[in-house]
């Protein structure tokens, strides 16, 4: 389907990373745990191999996360494959990998499941990982139903995206509203904004949807917030409390 503000096919209800910090963010793990708490729509960080592999991380280097040091596009897969993405977390995690966007694609359509892809770019390599990344999410999922929404903070990865796969629906994600997001935005035929859940109020939310999108908030992780963003009539919801907030409440 064609996926527009009037056709919203997601859930309200996004788990960050997977289950945020309950499991090693990024991983299987992570969305394995993020499923058995009921969830069905997940967000990750997705960025390129040096050989040109779509994989997950949030950061630009791999100290915090696992037992690699420097840049994450720096590495090809078949080292990358090889690290220890689970043990920084805990121990009951020790030995977990770091997925690809493959893994990841199979574990959501197999399970009827969606997917915000975050846009993830080693700096540099922007418009090349939003061109790779929406080629990549295109083949994956050729013939489903419903498409991953595509997001980025970086207009360049946003652009690049646009350029490869039009069809593909796109969010852009804002920490703070820069001069003309809104119209960044349209000029990108973004379906969403993806805010800073501290960013949206009547009057942003308002100019949101006067403008055709879609409001998606980031990280919520407490009940004041999250029933203030359900007032606003907010869209989604990406939090890291898997545990605090029930998606079929």
């Amino acid at each position: 389907m064609q996926v527009t503000a009037h056709h919203w096919p997601y859930p309200r209800w996004i788990a960050h990373r997977g289950a945020g910090k309950l499991a090693p963010e990024n991983t299987l793990a992570a969305f394995r745990l993020g499923a058995q708490h009921g969830y069905r729509m997940y967000e990750c960080d997705v960025k390129l191999s040096a050989d040109g592999v779509p994989f997950l991380l949030h950061d630009d280097t791999l100290e915090r996360t696992s037992t690699g040091t420097g840049l994450g596009g720096d590495h090809a897969w078949g080292a990358l494959a090889q690290l220890d993405a689970g043990s920084w977390h805990s121990r009951s995690y020790a030995g977990e990998t770091l997925p690809t966007l493959d893994n990841i694609a199979a574990f959501c359509l197999r399970n009827g499941h969606f997917l915000n892809i975050e846009i993830k770019p080693t700096t540099g390599l922007e418009r090349l990982t939003g061109e790779a990344v929406a080629h990549h999410a295109s083949r994956l999922w050729r013939g489903q139903a419903v498409p991953p929404l595509l997001s980025s903070f970086s207009t360049d990865a946003l652009h690049g995206a646009l350029a490869a796969q039009p069809a593909l629906p796109r969010g852009l994600l804002l920490d703070e509203l820069w001069d003309g997001w809104l119209d960044a935005a349209q000029q990108l035929g973004c379906v969403a904004i993806i805010c800073n859940y501290r960013l949206w109020n009547a009057d942003t939310v308002g100019q949101a949807k006067a403008a055709g999108m879609r409001t998606l908030s980031y990280t919520v992780n407490d009940a004041e917030s999250v029933q203030r963003l359900i007032d606003l009539e907010t869209d989604g919801l990406i939090t890291d409390r898997v545990d605090l907030f029930s998606p079929v409440a």
